[in-house]
């Protein structure tokens, strides 16, 4: 006589990427906010806080390679290195606040938050320029694009593998939800990035508080987010 073997109960369901739940929308714009605040932070501090990145690191340990050769701007090197630490610095507390507490996403939003406003009001306490070297800014804004980099699993301050798997998937044509949540967020990196700039070039005070606006939307999606699902 033979006994029907047990079945592990079925998991349950979890609603794809745009499915509609509000939580889950909330998440994706909270996502597309985080892209623009990215954009922002980068192209305020390449051309007003010492001609680096604050979330990119490729693209400053290009320069410090560069630098090395002998090739580029005086001083380059130093800045990307300031970068680089100030990022790695932003990553590590990320990580241990994500570890170690349970509404980490709200904690370290406003970790964030916190870090892009202080550098905004270091921006207007010091001289107000485009195309100046302001360490102390650059510090706090490259510190919280490390802290936002801990924030969600989908990357939101990097995006050549976000942009290749979009480009695979469609010349393949390899079936995937959610791919015009990846675009929102390729757009409004574009668009953070152009805003910033604009200010940057026509009110140089208020360069520094773009990217405080979609970080702080984003903390308030995420504060309701966990709410609904807790």
């Amino acid at each position: 006589m033979s006994s029907a073997l047990p079945f592990p109960s079925p998991a349950p369901a979890v609603p794809p990427s745009g499915s509609g739940a509000p939580s889950d929308l909330r998440g994706e714009w909270s996502l597309v906010m985080l892209s623009a605040a990215s954009g922002a932070a980068d192209a305020f501090a390449f051309l007003c806080a010492g001609r680096v990145f604050a979330g990119v690191m490729t693209g400053n340990l290009v320069l410090l390679g560069a630098s090395a050769a002998g090739v580029g701007e005086k001083g380059v090197a130093l800045r990307a290195c300031l970068a680089v630490a100030s990022y790695g610095v932003g990553a590590a507390c990320g990580a241990w606040l994500t570890a170690r507490w349970r509404r980490r996403l709200p904690l370290t939003l406003l970790a964030e938050v916190v870090l892009l406003t202080g550098a905004a009001g270091l921006w207007l306490l010091g001289p107000v320029a485009v195309g100046a070297y302001r360490p102390e800014v650059l510090t706090l804004v490259a510190a919280a694009m490390g802290v936002q980099a801990r924030t969600r699993v989908t990357p939101t301050n990097y995006f050549t593998g976000t942009f290749t798997s979009l480009v695979g998937r469609r010349v393949l044509r390899e079936p995937g939800g959610g791919e015009r949540w990846v675009v929102a967020r390729l757009v409004a990196l574009v668009a953070g990035a152009a805003v910033a700039a604009t200010a940057a070039r026509w009110c140089p005070p208020l360069a520094a508080a773009v990217p405080v606006v979609p970080a702080l939307v984003a903390l308030v999606l995420e504060t309701g987010r966990g709410r609904r699902s807790g």
